[in-house]
């Protein structure tokens, strides 16, 4: 055990964390603002306790992560005299699974479970409707990763299959039943191997403490203390465990900002940390407010922004920092010019010191990027992808182009192979076969598209291969003489848009990633020098060091990847209207709200420097320029924000940033 050194809470937290710290008992809501020191509160909140004389077993602390988890148990070793492993500590998952190998018998379920992981859960889906006959149908029920994304959020939110499906994935209400048949399904195999999901671990958990009265009362007298982390991003199922826990003593304290709640698409429950106080009526109200992470001027911008959500926990984040520079607003001409701009800003910022892997370009989707890892690219410098990978290593773009790729060059077997996979039924071996068959014409896109190709086809997959032929001739009749944004519009519409809707669950934003391809596409004319161009440009980011053999790399994330995370210089890429917010997520004010709250955590990951992008014009899918106006969420800001510096000739005036 680590020799505990001496705290002197006094001098090592500031008031606010002290007031937490030493607080008595009862329901505690501690409102931690961004860069305001959270962990050290709660891990010395924890200390403090052992040093009282709590006994550790006697404490649960849930986490989000397992790095997390480490963290806070690793500091309260350093800070009180106890045996780390016997206070409950780790992620919601961890503590449930624990339970589960003690009690699970209870509810029927063998201690000896094994959990799949996400992939195996989906490949076990993926059985299930094909056991059921799916493959021989003609109904657009979701394949396995999509069904299991819809039934994961339904059973995290504690809501029907039949009300998640007709308010977020609409165009599958015409297959409720079969979706519901395969969950059944699904779950009898499950219990028949004697296998849990990770959902399981929390449904299974809830189910032991709301079947199982006397063994709840065990655990909630056990916890004296209870401490959630991040408590904003809890799900309906995991408030609902917590409640049970904490009924005996009322020992819970849970930490959060609601400022920072942008998970809703994920389950998140918001109103898990606005309605506390009325869950707990005696609940105590602590906020942290000093911020040690910006500049003034940063947290001012952010304060400002937050101020015009209505539902929400006010508070005034405050710097503990002094003087920095003022955030930047830039108005390129277009994506393209702000793709150079921020290209040419980032060398800038090299030069006058700043570290590449203190350099972040944050974004609202993952699309947002393409221009900019393009641009990159052709300079040769270094980037690393947090927001998932690569724009054109994406699998639906790939899928895209190889359509391209065989009408201009239809021998291309490695093509071939991709787009025939494609169809449910027909695996590599039969692509292969069907390949060999039409690699024996003159012109394969031709002979494709014949009858006696058919009967190569596995009976299951024939119904989606006369759609597939209907394609396969469209991009013939239309030819490689047309313009490459045609052709992927044909691509797009003769089938493929209803294919993402049955492969992915996030198929909305995989759309939106077509669609800036075609604009993309529109400033080539010829197939042939829009290929080359991707080929190359694909080439030479294969060439360049990877991001995991150089750790000093530009980071380019989506906002929701970067929260928690914070670099000296950071760019908020795309805000204009159309973009961020995206009004295609907009149902009521509250999600205008999270769309707010989501540009104020980008904000807050700003230790220095801040610059903020708007774009005035883009071309749409059609090829029409399009003019924006910037965000509502840089228009709502009073003008001493910010100050305003402009690009020309694509250069961009940065140095007189850094040089204040």
């Amino acid at each position: 055990m680590t020799i505990p050194r001496s705290i002197d809470f006094i001098h090592e937290l500031n008031p606010q964390q002290q007031a937490v710290v030493t607080a008595g008992d009862g329901p505690l809501l501690v409102i931690a603002g961004a860069g305001s020191g959270k962990t050290r509160t709660l891990t010395y909140r924890v200390a403090y306790l052992v040093r009282s004389g709590v006994q550790p077993h006697r404490i649960l602390l849930l986490t989000f992560t397992n790095k997390a988890a480490r963290e806070m148990l690793h500091r309260v070793e350093q800070l009180a005299p106890c045996e780390v492993h016997a206070l409950w500590g780790g992620t919601f998952h961890h503590i449930a699974n624990r339970t589960l190998r003690v009690h699970g018998q209870r509810i029927g379920l063998d201690p000896n479970f094994t959990i799949l992981d996400q992939s195996d859960a989906v490949g076990l889906l993926d059985g299930c409707l094909r056991d059921l006959g799916y493959k021989k149908k003609d109904t657009m029920i979701p394949h396995g990763a999509a069904l299991f994304s819809i039934i994961s959020l339904a059973r995290n939110t504690c809501t029907p299959i039949h009300d998640i499906v007709e308010t977020r994935f609409p165009y599958f209400s015409g297959c409720i039943d079969d979706m519901r048949a395969a969950e059944d399904l699904y779950t009898r195999k499950k219990q028949n191997m004697n296998v849990v999901d990770f959902d399981d671990l929390l449904c299974l958990w809830l189910r032991l403490l709301q079947e199982e009265q006397q063994l709840k009362d065990f655990y909630a007298q056990r916890f004296q203390y209870i401490f959630v982390d991040e408590y904003q991003d809890t799900n309906t199922l995991q408030a609902t465990i917590i409640d049970l826990l904490a009924s005996e003593h009322r020992n819970l304290m849970v930490v959060g900002d609601d400022a920072q709640s942008i998970y809703a698409f994920r389950g998140a429950n918001y109103t898990n940390i606005m309605g506390f106080p009325e869950r707990y009526p005696d609940a105590r109200l602590f906020k942290l407010e000093y911020n040690y992470r910006s500049t003034p001027a940063i947290l001012s911008l952010a304060n400002q922004s937050i101020l015009c959500n209505t539902y929400q926990f006010q508070k005034n984040l405050r710097p503990v920092k002094t003087g920095g520079t003022s955030p930047c607003l830039v108005r390129p001409h277009d994506v393209y010019q702000q793709a150079q701009f921020v290209a040419d800003a980032i060398r800038a910022a090299i030069r006058q010191g700043i570290p590449s892997n203190e350099i972040a370009v944050l974004y609202r989707a993952h699309y947002h990027s393409m221009e900019l890892q393009m641009e990159l690219s052709r300079r040769g410098i270094a980037y690393e992808v947090r927001s998932g990978i690569r724009f054109f290593e994406q699998a639906h773009i790939k899928d895209i182009v190889s359509y391209l790729k065989i009408v201009q060059n239809p021998h291309d077997a490695t093509a071939w192979s991709r787009i025939l996979q494609l169809l449910p039924g027909i695996g590599a071996k039969t692509a292969q076969k069907i390949h060999t068959h039409i690699a024996q014409a003159a012109d394969p896109l031709q002979a494709s598209i014949h009858d006696q190709v058919t009967a190569l086809v596995p009976r299951g997959a024939q119904p989606y291969w006369h759609g597939m032929q209907e394609v396969l001739g469209s991009l013939l009749a239309t030819g490689k003489e047309s313009s490459p944004a045609a052709l992927v519009k044909l691509v797009l519409e003769h089938g493929y848009r209803e294919l993402l809707r049955s492969k992915y669950t996030d198929s909305a934003s995989r759309l939106e990633d077509i669609e800036q391809l075609i604009s993309f596409a529109w400033q080539y004319e010829s197939l042939i020098d829009f290929l080359s161009e991707l080929a190359l440009l694909t080439s030479s980011e294969s060439e360049q060091v990877r991001p995991e053999d150089m750790p000093d790399t530009i980071k380019l994330s989506t906002i929701h990847q970067a929260k928690g995370l914070e670099w000296t210089l950071v760019f908020i890429i795309w805000l204009v209207e159309g973009r961020f917010p995206n009004p295609n997520n907009f149902d009521g004010p509250e999600d205008e709200e999270e769309e707010r709250r989501l540009f104020y955590v980008a904000v807050t990951r700003a230790k220095e420097h801040l610059i903020l992008c708007a774009p005035e014009t883009n071309r749409d899918a059609n090829g029409y320029i399009t003019f924006f106006k910037p965000s509502r969420f840089v228009r709502e800001l009073p003008d001493h924000c910010y100050t305003v510096a402009v690009p020309l000739n694509g250069s961009a005036e940065v140095l007189r940033i850094y040089e204040q």
